[in-house]
């Protein structure tokens, strides 16, 4: 498992009862990974924990604020999407192009970090702080 994770992503764990509004994007949230993901062609797919992969424990998102923040940088949300089902944001940092899908009805996320070498999945939940 390659063990550098270059840009922020991580998610909460989802605690009580949520609406479909905490999670379309308009409060900021704090999210926390859960299980990861590290694939290479040559390699092909190996699971982990994201701390093995250098995952930070929490990311908070704000999308007015248009950032998604770990503990030492932020990477700026370059464009959003909401639809019926989720809020999809992506953007780009250190080389890498990354997406956040986070279903609007329960705060189940996947954050995908990507570069010419592999991908990094996570599987996350986020909450409202």
């Amino acid at each position: 498992m390659r063990l550098a994770f270059a840009a922020s992503g991580a998610i909460a764990l989802f605690v009580g009862a949520a609406f479909a509004a905490d999670f379309d994007g308009s409060k900021p949230l704090i999210c926390a990974p859960v299980q990861a993901i590290d694939c290479t062609p040559d390699e092909g797919c190996t699971k982990g924990t994201p701390q093995e992969i250098g995952a930070p424990a929490f990311l908070r998102i704000d999308v007015s604020k248009k950032a998604v923040a770990g503990p030492s940088q932020t990477s700026a949300i370059q464009q959003s999407d909401l639809d019926a089902d989720e809020l999809l944001l992506r953007g780009t940092e250190l080389g890498y192009g990354w997406t956040i899908a986070i279903e609007q009805t329960t705060g189940k996320a996947v954050f995908t970090l990507t570069d010419r070498e592999g991908v990094f999945i996570l599987f996350a939940a986020c909450a409202v702080p």
